[in-house]
C-alpha cells in the first residue's frame, strides 16, 4: 500500500514520531517533518519495514528535500522522572520547535498527544505506515538514534548497543545482570531491576 502525501488538504503539515520508546537504556528520540506537497519516494515506509541501509539512504533524501525538519533527545534521566509517553510527547514538541517553518497542523504516530503551541493535531494509530511526513519523521529519529547509541557503545562496551541499540536482547538482560546498570539506563523499567532480569532468563 502506497503511503499518502497528506492528511489535511492545503496545510503546511507536519509529521512526528519517535523511535526508543520500548528500549532499556539510551533516550527516546523524536523527528518533526514538513515535506513538500507533491513529496513522493517508492522506499519511503516505516522504519521499522526497511534495512539499515535504506533507512540511511532515506535519511539523505529527507534531510535534504524536506521544507523544514527537526530531531530532539529525551534522556533516560528525563523519562525516569515523568515517564516513556510524556517523555515520548516532550521529545516531539522538542523537535516541532526545531522546525524553521511553523506547521498549521500536526500528524503524529499513535493514540496519545499534547496539544503544541496552539496549533491543531490529529493522531494516526500506526500513522508511520500510512503518512509521509509520519514515515519521513520515523526514519530521522530511528536513524539520529541508532547513531547515538553507536556513539554511546563505544563508551559503554559491555552492553551490546551497537547491535541492540539499547534494546532488551539476550546479551544486553545478561550483561546488566554481570555488570549492573549505567547512568543511560532507565531505571524506572522493570527488566533494569536484576530480580525482574532473573524471572526473564
Amino acid at each position: 500500500m502506497s503511503l499518502i502525501n497528506i492528511y489535511q488538504a492545503g496545510t503546511i503539515e507536519a509529521g512526528c514520531d519517535e523511535a526508543g520508546r520500548g528500549c532499556l537504556a539510551g533516550p527516546v528520540v523524536a523527528a518533526a517533518v514538513i515535506l513538500p506537497p507533491h513529496f513522493n519516494n517508492d522506499i519511503l515506509n516505516d522504519s521499522k519495514q526497511l534495512s539499515e541501509a535504506k533507512r540511511n539512504t532515506l535519511r539523505k533524501i529527507i534531510e535534504n528535500e524536506a521544507i523544514a525538519w527537526g530531531v530532539a533527545a529525551v534522556s533516560a534521566k528525563e523519562i525516569d522522572k515523568i515517564n516513556i509517553l510524556n517523555a515520548s510527547i516532550l521529545a516531539m514538541h522538542k523537535a516541532l520547535t526545531k522546525l524553521k517553518v511553523v506547521p498549521n497542523h500536526i500528524i503524529v504516530d499513535g493514540n496519545k498527544f499534547k496539544p503544541y503551541n496552539n496549533i491543531p493535531h490529529t493522531t494516526v494509530i500506526k500513522g508511520d505506515a500510512k503518512y509521509m511526513s509520519i514515515a519521513a519523521a520515523s526514519i530521522l529519529a530511528k536513524t539520529h538514534r541508532d547513531q547515538l547509541m553507536l556513539r554511546l557503545a563505544q563508551w559503554y562496551t559491555h552492553y551490546d548497543w551497537q547491535n541492540n541499540k539499547g534494546y532488551p536482547t539476550k546479551k544486553h538482560k545478561a550483561a546488566i545482570l554481570s555488570y549492573g546498570v549505567c547512568k543511560h539506563h532507565r531505571k524506572t523499567f522493570g527488566l533494569c531491576n536484576e530480580q525482574q532480569l532473573l524471572m526473564f532468563q
